[in-house]
């Protein structure tokens, strides 16, 4: 993902505001994509089925997905210091952080500013 403006989106198939928010991130990545967008997604479920499931259901097109399905056990929680989902980190393509918790139009209106 190098080279990348790279949204890492904290998510989870039980969430029922990470699931609402999700079309919006299937926008954003299917209009920015071509400008060197991609989207990490992580999701803090417990259950492969269920996580595996949601992406489907979603319609979560890009290739990277991760879980450790630790649940709130998770070590992102202290890497990127969040206590609730949905919450999204946006990365430059030198991989600095760019910004935290960005949703709906707050995101694209960053998408735009930095793409």
């Amino acid at each position: 993902l190098r080279g990348k403006v790279v949204l890492i989106d904290f998510w989870a198939s039980w969430c029922k505001p990470c699931r609402a928010e999700n079309p919006n991130v299937v926008a954003m990545y299917k209009k920015y994509k071509s400008k060197g967008f991609e989207v990490y997604s992580f999701s803090l479920d417990k259950s492969k089925e269920a996580w595996e499931k949601a992406i489907k259901a979603d319609n979560l097109i890009w290739k990277s997905h991760a879980s450790d399905l630790k649940y709130w056990q998770t070590a992102a929680i202290d890497i990127y210091g969040f206590n609730s989902i949905p919450f999204t980190v946006l990365i430059d393509r030198e991989g600095k952080i760019l910004a935290k918790g960005l949703r709906g139009g707050e995101l694209e209106q960053k998408l735009m500013e930095v793409l």
